[in-house]
């Protein structure tokens, strides 16, 4: 497997890293907003490691109930 540091990735391939990650299992309208948090990655401000890291952090012990698919936007499959 290619290694996804920054160093070792252009701009196209960190943007093809992410679409491929956030599309995976999830319907149109789930993970659209999850793909702002990886925009520094794209543009090669922070690797992966530290965002996920830092999104784990701040939304360590959260618990999300009901229906996911629920979203604003999204309708009941």
């Amino acid at each position: 497997m290619k290694s996804l540091l920054i160093k070792d990735t252009t701009l196209e391939e960190r943007k093809e890293i992410v679409q491929n990650a956030l599309n995976f299992g999830l319907s149109d309208c789930d993970g659209g907003e999850m793909a702002d948090i990886y925009d520094d990655y794209i543009l090669g401000l922070k690797e992966l490691a530290d965002i996920n890291r830092e999104f784990s952090e701040r939304h360590a012990g959260e618990v999300v109930s009901g229906d996911r698919r629920e979203k604003k936007g999204c309708s009941k499959m």
